[in-house]
């Protein structure tokens, strides 16, 4: 038997938002342990018994924060596939691409395996109990999910009716007193967006519930184009098929219609990552019900999440309170208006705010650079780069810029001119000089760039060569 587990890692986790961006979202938020949520669903991925094969579908755009995720997770070996979507299409596509692969590569009869990026699983020997079961139903032809049990009524998530291990039916999610009627019922269990099912069943299912996905995704895989280099392939969907694709979830799609379904019931400390009062619950309460992170002082508090990266948060006589500082934003919330987090999100977004898409260290293929200051014609940023990688050879039309290496080496084109530069030497690059930044060294690289100019937006920027082809 081949099992091929498929992690989904899309969305902005706009109900996460400061710590979560559009150009770094949810999957990537570091937890205590130092691991982000997808490392976490990596490593429960690949203790599945038969796995032969690790793929995540995500976007191009957040492709080397992915890969950069696995890179750290030494000891994961299995071959891993990246599918590109080159846009969001909802769920029944993503999964619908992830199967057409499947078969491409292991054959009809693997076993795949679904799961969101940004959960998190206290439970894990549990877990992998019931994912052992959901692998026999699937391999009978039934498409199997889990059934977290319900320890709250709530109203952010969906539900199954089961009859044993068969599913009745899935509903959405509910108001609180029809909530409170499911729990009550004990028939309910949550739907974790968790499925097993054998490759060719599930296409089957799709051909016949959704065939616009499924057509429409198949001629994208076709169109592939593909990328390999050791232990792990990109696969880029045609834009121009994908496209097409409805946008649909995989449980209106599918599991709503199909009759071939299993539930399997576990207790497996599951909890989905979807707003701050879920990341609270990933912090130990203290005496006031208080739960905490970073340097906070507080004074008469209580039943509060705070949570700091670096300032002092200090609070007095307050209760029931969201408060998550970052370097450039800070969120206060009712703890019960959580999930309307996300409508401060979208209206970031609609004003054209900065902050709905990016932090003050932004993360790119070759590094990370950092906003430090900046005012009327001048902005002054960090930048690190990793050992061998290189930002493009480029070209500002309205700014000049000062570079200033901290710490490392740096491999430097300036104009017509390649420089060789140590800790506390500099280069000045005038306005409209081709110039590009390297680190050939075997530590990273930081220097300190001062900018200069009309405009000092980040799309004043010609790229002439680029190894990530962002040209």
């Amino acid at each position: 038997m081949k099992v091929v587990p498929v992690i989904i890692s899309g969305g902005a986790g706009s109900r996460l938002w400061p710590a979560s961006r559009q150009s770094h979202p949810k999957p990537f938020l570091k937890v205590s342990d130092g691991l982000s949520l997808i490392q976490h669903t990596v490593l429960r991925a690949a203790s599945i018994q038969d796995v032969v094969e690790l793929v995540t579908v995500t976007s191009k755009d957040h492709l080397f924060l992915t890969k950069d995720d696995f890179d750290e997770l030494d000891t994961i070996v299995l071959q891993r596939t990246f599918l590109l979507e080159p846009e969001g299409r909802d769920t029944a596509a993503a999964v619908a691409a992830a199967t057409i692969h499947a078969k491409t590569t292991q054959g009809p009869d693997a076993i795949v395996c679904i799961f969101p990026a940004d959960h998190m699983i206290g439970n894990v020997p549990a877990f992998l109990s019931a994912m052992a079961r959901a692998i026999e139903h699937a391999k009978q032809g039934r498409i199997a999910t889990l059934g977290i049990d319900p320890t709250r009524p709530d109203t952010a998530f969906g539900y199954i009716e089961a009859d044993g291990e068969r599913v009745v039916r899935f509903v959405e999610k509910p108001d609180v007193d029809t909530a409170k009627a499911y729990v009550a019922s004990k028939r309910f269990f949550w739907n974790a967006g968790i499925f097993c099912f054998r490759v060719q069943v599930m296409l089957d299912e799709m051909a016949s519930y959704c065939p616009a996905v499924i057509e429409a995704v198949l001629a994208s895989y076709e169109d592939r184009r593909v990328s390999r280099d050791e232990g792990f392939a990109s696969i880029e969907l045609s834009s121009e098929h994908f496209g097409l694709a409805p946008r649909i979830s995989l449980d209106h799609a599918v599991m709503e219609k199909a009759r071939n379904l299993a539930v399997i019931a576990c207790d497996m400390d599951w909890n989905d990552i979807g707003s701050w009062n879920a990341m609270a619950e990933l912090v130990a309460p203290d005496g006031n019900g208080n739960r905490i992170r970073g340097d906070v002082h507080m004074v008469d508090t209580a039943g509060s999440y705070i949570s700091s990266d670096k300032r002092l948060i200090g609070t007095v006589g307050v209760s029931d309170l969201v408060i998550v500082d970052s370097p450039d934003a800070l969120l206060v919330a009712s703890r019960h208006r959580v999930q309307d987090v996300k409508k401060l999100f979208e209206s970031l977004k609609v004003s054209g705010h900065e902050a709905h898409l990016l932090h003050s260290t932004v993360h790119r293929p070759w590094g990370t650079y950092t906003v430090l200051e900046e005012g009327e014609r001048f902005k002054i940023k960090r930048i690190e780069v990793k050992p061998g990688a290189s930002l493009s050879l480029q070209m500002h039309h309205h700014r000049s810029e000062h570079w200033v290496v901290v710490s490392g080496s740096a491999k430097i084109v300036n104009g017509d001119k390649e420089l060789f530069l140590a800790t506390n030497e500099s280069t000045y690059i005038p306005c409209g000089h081709k110039h590009r930044l390297e680190n050939p060294g075997m530590i990273d690289l930081v220097i300190i760039e001062v900018q200069s100019g009309d405009y000092l937006g980040e799309d004043d920027i010609v790229r002439f060569e680029d190894i990530y082809g962002r040209t």
